[in-house]
């Protein structure tokens, strides 16, 4: 990689382990200080409706290390409408965004924060390409396999915010970003946060079957991840065992009550596979408090950690018992004048860069940003080992 980058990996910070006012010690990730690094406006997601502006949405994108450069694949979109409603099982006001159709612009930084849209390449999931799904592709996840470039995501097959079961696994490889290949979709099952890991000769898949994280071996290894619909029989028997194969549980702490999935793709280090995933559910006032907020988050999309044993990757080492990033900042939270947001209380990991022993995790925030959060691995890793055993 080129100084420019090394200079921002330099500066970012180290992340910290905090006491709460309870006593508990927690690890609290570092946001950059330049965020949010990516805006819809910066790439031109803006229009006009009945004389007033509006900002679309850049966020939720991959990322790796490309041509001496950060390659980034965020969901990109404009010209929606943003509604509410209220959620009676959860007993808060929620939001939905009507003609919401994500494409992916890939976007490409010298520096690892300053982007621009790369080549003008766009992946299309609204029926131009392919007629699988036609509702948009979002999330995607990039895994680095020899000299190809693995691109996961999720294509709709119903409009988003309409209704369940709408949601498949889409699949694609480049090794320029450029000529991408579609390879179909996994149509056995509907779900989110799917990431490859190429463990040797062994191929995983972490899967979400709703609500719980999953890890499975592709039994037709990588050409069971390209060649999805060869391999329906395999996919389906995946659901079927899914209970033999589950890996972090919803529901054992206030912050995952709700869900919990799959972030950026697993990272290999000396002392396991470091896991870092997003979970939605209750932010304590206790917690708060450490990002200098008052009161209480009723629901938060925030950053969890666990570490996976290396020789077993199903085995779950040491887990995170709080959050190790809560939303926090205005573009995160409720929005203002200057940030306004999409979907509240949202910090959603998808793309992971280690750099000298620094770990870069780009984010959307408030649905409608990207931001960078980082912290030292070795750092966060002891934290794991010392405070976080599973018992």
């Amino acid at each position: 990689m080129n100084s420019r980058f090394d200079q921002l990996v330099e500066r970012l910070g180290d992340g910290e382990v905090v006491k709460t006012e309870s006593g508990a010690s927690i690890f609290k990730l570092d946001s950059y200080e330049g965020n949010p690094i990516v805006k819809p406006e910066d790439m031109g997601l803006t229009w006009c409706e009945d004389g007033k502006a509006y900002a679309g949405a850049v966020f939720n994108g991959g990322a790796e290390c490309f041509d001496q450069k950060v390659i980034l694949v965020p969901r990109c979109q404009k010209g929606y409408q943003r509604k509410k409603y209220f959620d009676e099982n959860l007993k808060i006001k929620r939001y939905w965004l009507d003609n919401y159709i994500s494409e992916i612009w890939p976007l490409i930084s010298e520096d690892g924060v300053n982007f621009e849209r790369y080549k003008n390449v766009v992946i299309r999931g609204d029926g131009t390409d392919h007629q699988d799904f036609v509702y948009g592709i979002e999330d995607i996840r990039i895994v680095k396999h020899d000299q190809r470039y693995i691109l996961v995501g999720t294509g709709k097959i119903k409009l988003p915010f309409k209704g369940g079961n709408a949601d498949r696994t889409a699949i694609y490889s480049t090794e320029d970003f450029v000529n991408i290949t579609y390879h179909g979709i996994i149509d056995s099952f509907d779900n989110r946060n799917a990431i490859p890991v190429f463990d040797g000769d062994k191929v995983y898949m972490l899967l979400r079957f709703h609500p719980n994280i999953y890890l499975a071996v592709l039994e037709g290894g990588i050409d069971q991840l390209l060649n999805p619909s060869m391999y329906r029989e395999s996919w389906e028997k995946i659901y079927q065992q899914r209970d033999e194969n589950l890996l972090i549980e919803t529901g054992t702490y206030p912050h995952e009550k709700e869900k919990v999935g799959a972030g950026i793709p697993l990272i290999e280090t000396e002392r396991g596979w470091l896991c870092i995933y997003h979970a939605v559910g209750y932010i304590s006032e206790d917690i708060c408090k450490v990002y200098g907020l008052k009161g209480e988050i009723k629901r938060a999309y925030s950053v969890g950690a666990a570490v996976l044993d290396l020789d077993n990757p199903k085995k779950v080492l040491c887990k995170a018992k709080n959050p190790i990033y809560i939303p926090s900042m205005p573009y995160e939270l409720e929005g203002n004048e200057q940030y306004p947001i999409d979907v509240p209380n949202v910090v959603f990991p998808v793309g992971g860069i280690v750099r000298n022993n620094k770990l870069l995790l780009y984010c959307g925030a408030g649905d409608k940003y990207t931001a960078l959060l980082s912290c030292d691995i070795n750092k966060l890793i002891d934290y794991m080992f010392e405070n976080c055993g599973v018992i």
